[in-house]
């Protein structure tokens, strides 16, 4: 009869080979700036750069493609933001489970192809429809990116030095959003979209310095279904683990999918009064400054999650600091200024800088023949929820007093949720993650 792998109770050493080759040329992945960190650092820049590119250069794009009505500029940018997070749902699906059953490197170049030459072909658009469908190829090509480095990361480092090593992915990562800002701002809308696919182009060269998990390449030769994606609907012990970790990434999406996107409606409804010597809020600054605060937010709870030794402790701390700057977003901002505006949407994005803490924990949960899937659809998932998130803020905001009453029942009721989720997932940190799942 045999006994279960003490690493994982719930995955029989059947599902491993019996004498599993040693993996070929695994050993330059293992040090925290390899290659595969260093090559998944750069990708995941790129793909913020493009990710939040759209959010800057909106107003500006729409207005050269004949579109200034500000009631027709709101409705088409929400159009095509719904095109992108759309094409996100879809491609997290198709990269998730190719990167089970294909590996994890075709995953991370494949993605990163398509959205770069999707961004060169965004700076030639002339019409709504073309840069509708350009924007669902992008979001098809973004969905791959993250969730196919941080498997990669954590698989290939030693699990003590995992966390660290999502940590500068993530870090590196969100400071993507502020040269968008600066190209956006300086070079114009369609030169912002050719340096970013130039950059994704570039970035491809690397493939040569990177080597396939030595995980995923044992499970490879075994028999186990590997990408199953059904698999985590029919289970309900699988379903109930993979909920909870999309649960706990939609909290950032309601800060940036709202908060910081339509901030320039949020200081009218407040009243930010705006001096002389300073121009009024606009969304790009505040993305700017909250993904900037994103950067020092991932960088301080992947340390903190290693410095505590759980993945869970950490997530708590920085969803009930989330919470606390929610309410001074919404609360306590009556009469300032735009200056102590973006100084808060800084505060604000350190509060929701867990977001690879949260991909690495969705990494985490699951086996190696599951582990992509879940860590490429979780966070898209948790993107796409912008698409659910954003009629829900209007339905609210109408029938619950207002605009900010409305977003903090909204809020709360993300942020109430996500805390449930994390409390009570098992704890990762330090789990070997070499099992697969029975599915």
């Amino acid at each position: 009869m045999q006994r279960p792998n003490s690493s994982s109770p719930t995955s029989p050493v059947a599902n491993r080979p019996q004498n599993p080759p040693n993996p070929v040329k695994s050993a330059p992945n293992s040090g925290l700036l390899s290659a595969v960190v260093v090559v998944a650092s750069l990708g995941y820049f790129v793909d913020i750069y493009d990710l939040i590119l759209f959010s800057i250069v909106r107003v500006k794009s729409l207005a050269e493609l004949g579109i200034v009505d500000k009631v027709a500029v709101k409705t088409q940018g929400e159009y095509l933001l719904s095109m992108q997070m759309g094409g996100m749902l879809l491609g997290g699906i198709l990269w998730g489970i190719l990167g089970d059953k294909k590996g994890r490197l075709s995953v991370l170049f494949g993605s990163i192809l398509m959205y770069s030459l999707a961004n060169l072909a965004n700076a030639y658009v002339h019409t709504l429809e073309q840069y509708a469908w350009l924007r669902l190829i992008a979001g098809i090509g973004l969905a791959g990116e993250l969730g196919a480095g941080i498997t990669l990361v954590s698989e290939s480092l030693p699990k003590e030095r995992r966390g660290l090593g999502t940590m500068i992915v993530a870090t590196v990562g969100v400071s993507g959003a502020m040269l968008g800002y600066w190209v956006g701002s300086r070079l114009g809308w369609r030169t912002a979209y050719l340096v970013g696919g130039g950059l994704g182009l570039a970035l491809l060269v690397l493939r040569v310095s990177v080597f396939e998990s030595g995980m995923f390449q044992k499970t490879k030769e075994s028999t186990v279904a590997r990408g199953n994606f059904l698999a985590l609907f029919t289970n309900t012990r699988l379903l109930g683990r993979y909920l909870r970790c999309l649960l706990i990434g939609v909290p950032l999406w309601f800060v940036v999918g709202i908060l910081i996107t339509f901030s320039p409606e949020f200081a009218d409804t407040l009243g930010v009064r705006v001096p002389a010597s300073e121009a009024p809020v606009t969304a790009g600054l505040a993305v700017f400054w909250c993904y900037f605060g994103l950067v020092f937010g991932d960088f301080f709870s992947g340390g903190l999650s290693q410095l505590l030794k759980s993945r869970n402790r950490a997530l708590q701390i920085f969803l009930a600091f989330c919470t606390l700057m929610v309410g001074v977003y919404l609360f306590g901002l009556r009469g300032a200024t735009p200056t102590f505006f973006y100084g808060v949407c800084f505060v604000v994005g350190i509060s929701v800088g867990f977001w690879a803490l949260f991909v690495t924990v969705a990494a985490e949960q699951f086996g190696t023949n599951l582990r992509a899937t879940v860590a490429t659809t979780a966070p898209n998932f948790a993107r796409g929820a912008v698409v659910l998130l954003v009629p829900a803020f209007r339905w609210a905001e109408a029938h619950l007093g207002g605009r900010i009453t409305g977003a903090a029942a909204l809020g709360g009721l993300t942020l109430v949720v996500a805390f449930w989720a994390v409390s009570t997932l098992p704890e990762s940190f330090g789990k070997d993650l070499d099992y697969n799942e029975p599915t």
